[in-house]
């Protein structure tokens, strides 16, 4: 979450030489606060409970102290442990990339609903309890989100695979009910979202009621790089805790490492360590006087914030898409696994996202900017982000062999059917996925899609008399293999372009950091924040090559997607938002009028304290 704003005199700032807020009339007149209304500082505890240690707390860097946690955590859960847990969340629970994109939007869905609400009561109400409320219903959607693993028990599939021609039929008791937790997620997301807006709205309210003009920016600024390094520590603790089997103790019977697709990470620890930690912050929130109530001026919107707006929620649409499905991206393009693709996906997006912040902002201050000059440096990044977007030309490998998608089963059978002539009689399930790789560099659905009829267990599980399995592509000196299958999906081939891609990537992240007004906030998570993930989930639904269907037809998860198509498509969207940022902010600088005010007022026009990340 980004705020911020441009001081100008359609916006009613209040004045720095008040030690209260005046709150602006209808007509645009200020009118003082009446003295009754003004809440005296009162001691920090509870009730008649005030103890001498925590008067130590009592001002404003105490209360900053306690933000930046509640921020902290607040980040680690909503935008870095649940977009890690997505790809395993949909594997687990049989979920596309559309349904779990509208869990991503639950939380932006509630914030958007409830923040004229929260704003309302807020500001005449007491702030620091209504961040105490704030904790409590982030630590209870934390803990929500995490129930679905208690409940569903202990994850068993593929446990035995090879003896996957047993004879399945569909009826009421096979029918999985593993896709109804979607509404679980989306609970506990609604909780977090209901969390969350107090945080936001009223949380930096609090500050800027509290401290001097001058000192404001600076308070809230080191609240915003908290609430980032949040996502930077979801995405390095959750990529951990994925290499962590899913049930923490592997079951004998499953022979299973993080290469093999059926791995499952502990996705949940993290949710109820967070439930546990949030909580202790309603303690801290709850002891805080009231000080001063809220009192903001009405503002209005002109011609040139209303393209701003526009623009900037376009940047943030992709932002919060490629936040959410990025390590998925990676996991798939690059074949690597969950966790890895976790920590990179943190290192790429979060690091990129404060360094562009810090830059633009160094560069906006050092070149003395007015607020014309910073919309026309924001044309210039944008256009320079527009021509990166090409990253995702190169930021791509081809799609692997697959026997019955894109390749044939050496020459006999057709592209996209599993079975052929050489597993016919075989009676292999569909819905067992459990790849091997052949000797013919060909993966396979199974053991059995692959006719495999016997297999040996060494370092790693081999497969023999496989009547689907080709002739090596490759000699190795030796006359006959060892094995003519092993467990797991075939190395992909483009690995060393890994390194090369996420430095482009990173690249695209940081240039695209422009600044924006604080008056777009409601207006990103109506516009941007709640579309953002479920465009980029039905773009990547778009891109599968083969579902995961069940006994009963169902369909579930994604399990081998379209590598090209998956690129093109996030290419075409962020390629899209950016040409229609770069409109918008084009007519932002032609319908700009400065306000009728001195010279320096155009230099305070140009204080801008938010940035969008893409």
């Amino acid at each position: 979450m980004n705020g911020g704003g441009i001081e100008n005199p359609v916006f009613e700032p209040p004045s720095p030489d008040l030690g209260r807020r005046r709150q602006a009339s209808p007509a645009g007149v200020d009118a003082g606060v009446p003295a009754e209304a003004e809440a005296e500082e009162g001691p920090c505890g509870w009730g008649r409970c005030t103890p001498k240690a925590l008067q130590l707390c009592n001002n404003p860097e105490g209360y900053l102290a306690a933000y930046s946690l509640l921020a902290i955590f607040q980040g680690i859960v909503v935008n870095g442990l649940i977009n890690i847990s997505i790809s395993t969340i949909e594997k687990r629970y049989e979920l596309n990339s559309s349904l779990t994109g509208l869990i991503s939007a639950s939380y932006d869905i509630a914030f958007c609903v409830l923040s004229l609400f929260v704003s309302f009561f807020g500001e005449r109400g007491h702030k620091p309890r209504w961040l105490a409320f704030s904790a409590f219903m982030l630590g209870l959607g934390s803990l929500i989100f995490s129930l679905p693993h208690f409940s569903s028990g202990k994850y068993h599939y593929g446990a035995k695979l090879e003896a996957s021609s047993a004879n399945f039929t569909c009826n009421a008791s096979t029918k999985s009910s593993l896709p109804n937790y979607l509404y679980v997620f989306i609970l506990g997301q609604l909780l977090l979202g209901i969390g969350g807006t107090p945080l936001y709205t009223l949380g930096t309210a609090f500050i800027d009621d509290s401290v001097p003009t001058h000192k404001s920016s600076l308070y809230i600024g080191i609240g915003y790089a908290m609430s980032l390094l949040g996502p930077a520590i979801g995405y390095v603790l959750g990529g951990q805790l994925l290499t962590v089997y899913i049930d923490i103790q592997i079951p004998e019977s499953t022979n299973m490492d993080q290469d093999d697709p059926r791995w499952l990470g502990a996705w949940w620890i993290a949710f109820v360590a967070c439930f546990f930690a949030i909580w202790l912050l309603i303690i801290p929130f709850s002891c805080f006087p009231k000080h001063l109530p809220g009192n903001y001026g009405i503002s209005t919107l002109h011609a040139t914030t209303m393209n701003l707006i526009i623009a900037s929620s376009s940047e943030a649409l992709v932002a919060t898409g490629f936040a959410t499905f990025l390590p998925k991206f990676i996991e798939n393009q690059f074949g690597k696994t969950s966790s890895f693709s976790a920590i990179l996906g943190g290192l790429v997006l979060i690091p990129a996202a404060a360094l562009g912040q810090i830059i633009s902002g160094i560069l906006i201050s050092k070149c003395t900017m007015d607020c014309k000059s910073i919309i026309k440096f924001m044309i210039g990044t944008c256009s320079v982000a527009l021509l990166l977007n090409t990253v995702f030309l190169y930021a791509k490998c081809g799609n692997e062999p697959f026997a019955g998608v894109s390749e044939t089963y050496n020459g006999t059978g057709m592209l996209h059917n599993l079975t052929a002539p050489c597993n016919a009689n075989c009676g292999c399930l569909r819905f067992m996925y459990y790849p091997v790789c052949g000797r013919d560099e060909i993966q396979y659905f199974s053991p059995c899609f692959a006719g495999c009829s016997s297999y040996l267990f060494n370092n790693k599980k081999a497969y023999h008399n496989c009547s689907c399995i080709g002739k090596p592509k490759r000699e190795n000196g030796s006359e006959d293999f060892i094995y003519e299958a092993v467990a797991g999906k075939c190395p992909t081939q483009c690995k060393a372009h890994l390194l090369c891609n996420m430095i482009l990537i990173k690249i695209l992240c940081l240039v695209c950091a422009s600044p924006i007004l604080s008056s777009s906030l409601a207006w990103h998570f109506t516009i941007c924040t709640i579309p953002g993930p479920i465009l980029f989930g039905v773009a990547i639904d778009n891109s599968c090559a083969l579902w995961d269907i069940d006994e009963c037809k169902t369909k579930g998860a994604c399990w081998v997607y379209d590598n090209e198509r998956m690129a093109y498509l996030l290419m075409g969207i962020s390629a899209a938002c950016k040409i229609i940022t770069i409109i918008f902010v084009v007519m932002a600088v032609y319908l700009y009028k400065p306000p009728p005010a001195s010279a320096a007022m155009s230099q305070k026009d140009s204080e801008m304290v938010s940035s969008v990340h893409t």
